[in-house]
């Protein structure tokens, strides 16, 4: 008895095809043609009305999504299907979930499946138990493809001779080993990388760096037809980055940096690739595999750097120098909580302050201060330490300023050497066809005359490089950058110098900053790169002071001074006893005045001595009938009571004092009975 009914061939008979990759559309066209010829068995069968459904050619059966499989299962769902025509079970699924979702459906709505071994009904208990082999059969057979390739591939890993893809910069050698690209220019682009980034600290400031010079990088580029090339681009951020954490460069093989995620969305299965594993988890590491543009550690401590620049990731980094005029950002950590410190510009001051556990748990902020005096605390002491390297400093740095030519120079002119190249041989292409063929010389004329613009270009770019070089420094100029080397705290403090270098230099220093605060000082442990320690302590100012502040010891002297002399006398008093202002300044009569108004101090008063009842060392010598050095004496020997506030300042006799001295004194008696006898002052 045939399983194939009136109502079968009633309804369309749909043909299903597929191929899983686009290799297998482009290499395997046999198969493709049997599939195709299922249209025919259907007509044989009886069925008039055929639909070919082909929209998944080049999609695995593994689980992805199939936009012709889901419209097939639709036309099921529908009652418009008889039968459904595969070459086998492997063409309608690869996965159990999609095979016995299609038998359900079919069964339901009485579909036949028709393959070259035979017709199926799934509402047949022994025809739905041999579909249901044949589907797992079928699941089986890819899983274990897919086993047998990748233990296959991770044989010849484990031997460091797999390369599915060699990056820019290598060229093969051989079916199991890689080598340097012997093109110069490639050769000097991707070490130019390494060197900015040594020099930058940073991926992304190298990548704009790269732009704004016009430095192009090389780009593997593969096409079926022409097979693997080297192309020239301004590079994106990902090219830059994938250069600088791709182990080939520092002579290594890996493999297994990257895995696969499986996850269910929406009722499908999702696979995200590419995603990428801590080194210790790689399935093949081997070092020194291969000539290499930097060493193993140099990569390392490039990997190490671009962590830390990753300020979105917690507080075990750094993060990367940033803008803002305080130093300290990213290294310094609550001695309190371990948490790191943020940064806060309110005016012109910035503030470091601990807000994790607010911003956590809602509790109460750890710390906050002040960050200009510890920025300078701490670039002192960092320069303290690398005082001796600045001369080493000063002489490298003349000699790459008259002995290196510019990066964007040396390129342009390794692209105009291939572009000579190019343009010699589009010329000798020119002159080997015959004039008389103008279809083909005149393509040739048009190959060489676009070669030669090109060399016309780059010349220009490299003409007006020459013109904007900076001449060499001359002698004068050279001593003075000797002298800023030997007197590193000059070359620190110079205008030019900007806090994204000032921060770097830090960097290079310190590895974190352990600050707490206690007991009214700032406590800061400096852990240097080299495992060293130095512990800081800084006084906090008190509530609503400013580093500008004048001290109290100056305060209480000016309060005290304006009560014996004038603003101009204050002025020169200060002056000489060496007490600037709180800017560091010399004191001047308006500074005094203005002081004074700050402060509510009274403006002095020619008549306050008279009326306090006190008079000056001066006036008490001529009341007593005395030089001034005997009135002096007198009071330093406590004969005569007397104050003076410092240094300097005018000594202050009450008037009661002096008399009540005058009137325990006896009084001198005359030297002759003459009393019109005078005496002679001695100077």
């Amino acid at each position: 008895m045939t399983k194939i009914t009136v109502d079968h061939l009633g309804r369309g008979a749909f043909v299903y095809i597929r191929q899983s990759t686009a290799d297998q559309l482009l290499n395997n066209p046999e198969s493709r043609r049997r599939q195709y010829g299922l249209s025919d068995r259907a007509r044989q069968l009886g069925w008039t009305a055929v639909e070919v459904i082909d929209d998944d050619l080049g999609r695995s059966g593994g689980g992805i999504k199939r936009p012709g499989f889901e419209r097939l299962l639709a036309a099921i769902c529908e009652r418009r299907v008889g039968a459904v025509f595969a070459i086998e079970a492997s063409r309608l699924a690869r996965n159990g979930r999609d095979w016995h979702t299609l038998i359900e459906f079919c069964g339901l709505v009485g579909t036949v499946i028709v393959d070259e071994d035979g017709i199926y009904d799934p509402r047949h208990p022994n025809d739905r138990l041999l579909l249901g082999m044949k589907g797992t059969m079928s699941e089986l057979e890819l899983s274990l493809f897919r086993q047998r390739s990748q233990e296959a591939l991770k044989q010849k890993a484990r031997r460091g001779a797999l390369f599915l893809s060699v990056a820019a910069g290598y060229v093969r050698a051989g079916r199991d080993r890689i080598e340097k690209d012997p093109n110069q220019r490639v050769q000097e682009a991707l070490s130019l990388v390494f060197a900015k980034f040594s020099e930058l600290q940073s991926v992304r400031q190298v990548h704009v760096w790269l732009r704004a010079e016009g430095i192009a990088l090389p780009v593997a580029c593969h096409r079926a037809a022409e097979g693997r090339s080297i192309v020239w681009r301004l590079p994106l951020y990902n090219t830059v980055h994938n250069i600088l954490t791709n182990p080939v460069y520092a002579g290594a093989y890996a493999f297994g940096r990257t895995m696969s995620k499986v996850s269910v969305k929406d009722g499908r299965k999702r696979v995200e690739r590419g995603l990428r594993r801590p080194q210790s988890e790689w399935d093949v590491l081997l070092k020194d595999q291969h000539e290499g543009y930097i060493t193993w550690s140099e990569f390392e401590r490039n990997q190490r750097a671009i962590a830390n620049n990753a300020t979105g990731k917690g507080s075990a980094v750094t993060g990367a120098v940033r803008r803002g005029e305080l130093l300290l950002a990213g290294l310094l950590r609550c001695g309190h909580c371990g948490r790191k410190l943020y940064v806060g510009y309110g005016g012109k001051a910035g503030r470091y302050y601990c807000q994790g556990a607010l911003v956590n748990h809602g509790t109460e902020r750890c710390i906050s201060f002040g960050g200009l005096r510890a920025d300078n605390a701490v670039g002192t002491e960092v320069l303290r330490v690398l005082k001796p390297l600045g001369i080493d400093a000063a002489v490298k740095a003349l000699a790459a300023q008259t002995g290196e030519t510019s990066a964007a120079q040396r390129q342009l002119d390794l692209a105009l050497q291939e572009a000579h190249f190019a343009a010699a041989h589009a010329r000798r292409q020119y002159d080997a066809v015959d004039p008389a063929n103008r279809l083909v010389a005149g393509e040739l004329e048009r190959r060489w005359n676009e070669a030669l613009q090109v060399v016309h270009r780059l010349e220009g770019e490299i003409a007006e490089l020459e013109a904007q070089k900076p001449a060499p420094l001359g002698e004068k100029e050279q001593q003075h950058l000797t002298r800023l080397g030997a007197d590193l705290e000059l070359a620190w403090s110079h205008p030019a110098v900007t806090a994204e270098t000032r921060k770097r230099i830090l960097r290079t220093a310190l590895h974190e900053i352990v600050v707490r605060i206690e007991g009214g000082f700032i406590q800061l442990v400096l852990h240097w790169q080299g495992g060293d320690h130095t512990a800081l302590q800084l006084k906090i100012n008190g509530a609503g002071k400013h580093r500008w502040t004048v001290p109290e010891d100056t305060l209480s002297l000016i309060r005290e001074l304006a009560r014996l002399m004038p603003d101009q006398q204050i002025a020169r008093l200060l002056n000489r006893a060496g007490k600037p202002t709180g800017r560091g300044n010399g004191w001047t009569k308006a500074r005094v005045c203005s002081f004074r108004s700050h402060h509510g101090i009274a403006v002095y008063r020619e008549s306050e001595w008279a009326e306090r009842g006190e008079i000056t060392l001066e006036a008490a010598a001529q009341i007593m009938d005395v030089s001034i050095m005997t009135a002096l004496r007198m009071v330093r020997r406590g004969i005569i009571r007397g104050r003076q506030l410092c240094r300097g300042a005018p000594w202050v006799i009450k008037a009661e004092d002096l008399a009540a001295y005058r009137e325990q004194k006896p009084s001198r008696r005359p030297l002759t009975s003459d009393p019109s006898q005078q005496s002679f002052q001695f100077q």
